[in-house]
């Protein structure tokens, strides 16, 4: 047989070809997704590399629970109740040493007098204690409220203004009477009969409510 004779036996058809090295093709590239070689995986960076089945979430604010606004706020400790705690500050209502001198003053004279100093910035004295005729200043039911120009309009002002603050505070300051510019004043307003004087200061007594023990508080 001449020479292109046996070339024509030894030549493979096309089709076979592809028959035969087409399944293989797609043997190695399924493969090679699903299992990738030993140089890949050493090439791989950890910062290259997700975690598997990993979830990072913000954690939650945690709230904090400040002491409440005395009196002005009450908390609910329900598990909807969700309050800022920008929301809070505390709140003293403490009153101060007031003007007068509170050594032998009682209760209820020295929350007058920490409340008129309080309310009144303009009053810079408050007579408490001291020795007279009648027993209200020397047994510490008594102030006199002394008024910063009293004869001038604006002091007039002022000395009604105290007045009404006293008769509007009458059951908690324990108020048995005021007296200002010659009139004379109770719980229930103000008894004019003239003669009572005092118009350089307002005149307050108290029902006393006892002397104190030391352990007193006095709010606002």
């Amino acid at each position: 047989m001449g020479r292109h004779s046996l070339a024509k036996k030894r030549r493979k058809s096309p089709v076979v070809l592809a028959s035969v090295l087409g399944p293989a093709a797609v043997f190695f590239a399924v493969g090679s997704d699903m299992q990738p070689s030993k140089d890949a995986v050493k090439s791989a960076s950890v910062d290259e590399v997700a975690p598997w089945d990993v979830e990072i979430v913000a954690a939650a604010p945690m709230n904090s629970f400040p002491a409440p606004i005395v009196g002005q706020v009450s908390l609910s400790s329900g598990p909807d109740t969700v309050i800022a705690a920008s929301r809070y500050r505390t709140v003293d209502r403490t009153l101060p040493v007031g003007l007068a001198p509170e050594r032998g003053l009682q209760v209820k004279t020295i929350l007058a007098s920490r409340a008129i100093t309080a309310a009144f910035p303009e009053i810079q004295s408050i007579g408490g204690t001291r020795p007279d005729a009648l027993r209200w200043h020397p047994n510490g039911l008594a102030l006199d409220v002394m008024i910063p120009n009293a004869g001038t309009a604006e002091g007039i002002a002022l000395g009604n203004e105290i007045v009404d603050y006293v008769l509007r505070n009458a059951s908690r300051f324990g108020m048995q009477d005021a007296i200002w510019r010659g009139a004379y004043y109770t719980p229930n307003g103000a008894q004019r009969g003239g003669g009572y004087g005092h118009y350089d200061h307002v005149h307050i007594t108290t029902t006393g409510g006892g002397y104190p023990t030391g352990n007193e508080n006095y709010y606002r």
